[in-house]
């Protein structure tokens, strides 16, 4: 394939050295807003950037009928209007809050986990993110996605927010570190133990290779989709 990297700081050069590596081609490596021009024709574009540039980036890619992955978290208010331009250039987009695969399977043991406990209102539940200085965003897209998994499952909670469960809220803690991947935590704690299932990056390593397989998937499709549909999960 011929990849567009749209966003060339740590995760963007780590994607292009995964991708080189499976025998694609980097026709483009931006790091300013992508046109039809710098795009440089390529079959997929690969957006790693931040929230306040990602809803443009990704506006001016499908415009130019070029299929999106993203990676990049805190802008999803504007999700639903760009599934809408991708249906209506009649391209792909895949939005993903994670692509490692030891991710996806953990989203999926979170959701059988909070169907196994919504009944033993015993159990208190919060989610803790640990994540590097550098991310912009709080609480991490991953912890946002394991928190809408149990919502769907456990009818005690109608919606999330940042800091402690409280009533009807499920609570996420966000904790910043230097150079920490990512680490997220399930509790389920009553008086007397405590159920916690954890995932625990090494390194970015697995989130690139992930956006890789999932560009390489999307080759030949129309419509929107997430890691779920990739991984048949």
């Amino acid at each position: 394939m011929k990849i567009a990297i749209v966003g060339y700081g740590k995760m963007g050069k780590i994607i292009a050295d995964i991708a080189e590596k499976r025998g694609h081609e980097i026709v483009a490596r931006l790091t300013e807003t992508p046109t039809k021009e710098n795009l440089n024709n390529p079959d997929v574009a690969i957006e790693f950037t931040n929230p306040e540039v990602a809803f443009n980036n990704i506006k001016s890619c499908l415009e130019n009928k070029v299929p999106v992955i993203c990676g990049t978290t805190g802008w999803l208010d504007q999700k639903p209007e760009i599934e809408k331009i991708a249906s209506e250039n009649n391209t792909a987009f895949l939005y993903g809050s994670n692509f490692s695969l030891g991710v996806n399977l953990f989203f999926a043991l979170n959701e059988k986990l909070s169907d196994l406990m919504k009944n033993f209102k015993e159990y208190h539940v919060q989610l803790e993110e640990i994540h590097h200085t550098h991310k912009k965003d709080a609480p991490s897209g991953t912890a946002i996605s394991l928190a809408e998994g149990i919502i769907k499952n456990d009818q005690r909670f109608d919606a999330w927010k940042l800091d402690e469960t409280k009533e009807n809220q499920l609570g996420i803690v966000a904790i910043r570190e230097d150079e920490v991947p990512g680490t997220h935590s399930v509790f389920y704690r009553s008086e007397v133990d405590e159920i916690e299932i954890k995932h625990t990056a090494f390194s970015r390593d697995g989130f690139a290779l992930g956006a890789v397989i999932a560009a390489e998937w999307i080759q030949g499709k129309t419509g929107n989709f997430s890691m779920k549909d990739v991984l048949g999960l």
